[in-house]
This record gives C-alpha cells, structure tokens and sequence, in this order.
C-alpha cells in the first residue's frame, strides 16, 4: 500500500505538465502585445514626442523582461519539479538550464519583479507632472519594497546556503 502511495504521489507530478505548457500561450500573448506596441511606434514615428517614445520602448522592454522571467519559469520548473529535458546537440542547450534550483528562481523573479517595477516607476517619473504626488508616493513605496522583498530574499538564501554548506 505505502509503495503505491509514494508512486502516484510521484506520478502526480506529471500534472505540473500542462501548466508548464500552458506558460507557452502567455509568451503567444505577450509576442503579440509587443508586436502590437511595434507597430504603434513605428506607424506614429514622425509625430510621437520624444517621451512618448520613451515610454513606448519602456513598454516593450517590461514585456520582453515579463517573457523571460516566463521562460524561465516554465523551464526551471519543468526541470526541477517534473523531468530533465533532453535536447539534442550544443547549439540547442541553453547555458542556464539544469542550473536553477527553486532558491535560485525566487531570487531571479525578485530580481525581475524589481526590474519590471523600475521600469514603470520611471514611466511615472516621466509623466510626473500629470500624477498626483501623493500617487507617486505610493509608487515609490510599492517599489521600495520590492526591492527591500528582494534583498531579504538574497539575504536569507546566502544563509540558508551558508547553513548547508556547514553540514
């Protein structure tokens, strides 16, 4: 009984699968949306002032870091959590894969959660003069403490590390 037990518990994790798949339609969806964003600024390149443009190509980048940090994601955990993929040949391995354990991706989507709130703080900078300080407050705050987040997250993984490395 306990043996079949620990197999389907291990099977089980077979239902991580289609969720990781299903990452592949956010990156569908967000290739659209900066395609989208492309076509906006290169269709109103001649009469967009240079701030527009600024923020437009912000834009653009937050969805670049947003796919990436889906990327990994969607590999890391795979591999952690589900099974090693196999890819044939050195031109097809990615220098990462295999490397990131849960530790490490927490710390890389804080970091990107920090980078992507960077992002539209400096977009709120931008249009500083159309939002209310105390607004820009809040948004100071909110990013203050992803970094604050972020850092105690490095912080206690180089512990926890440190601990480990003792043992």
């Amino acid at each position: 009984m306990e043996r079949l037990i620990e197999r389907l518990l291990f099977a089980s994790r077979w239902i991580l699968a289609p969720i990781y798949l299903g990452l592949s339609l956010v990156l569908v969806a967000l290739g659209i949306k900066f395609f989208q964003e492309a076509y906006h600024v290169l269709g109103h390149i001649w009469v967009m002032k240079e701030t527009d443009v600024v923020l437009m190509v912000l834009a653009m980048i937050d969805l670049v870091l947003v796919a990436s940090l889906v990327i990994m994601v969607m590999f890391s955990g795979y591999e952690n959590f589900v099974s090693r993929i196999d890819v044939e040949g050195k031109d097809k391995e990615i220098g990462w894969m295999g490397k990131l354990d849960a530790g490490s991706l927490k710390l890389k989507v804080a970091a990107s959660i920090v980078a992507i709130s960077s992002i539209h703080l400096l977009k709120v900078f931008m249009n500083a003069a159309e939002i209310p300080n105390d607004k820009i407050l809040w948004y100071v705050v909110l990013h203050l403490t992803f970094v604050i987040s972020a850092l105690l997250m490095g912080v206690l993984d180089r512990i926890t590390s440190a601990s480990h490395k003792e043992h």
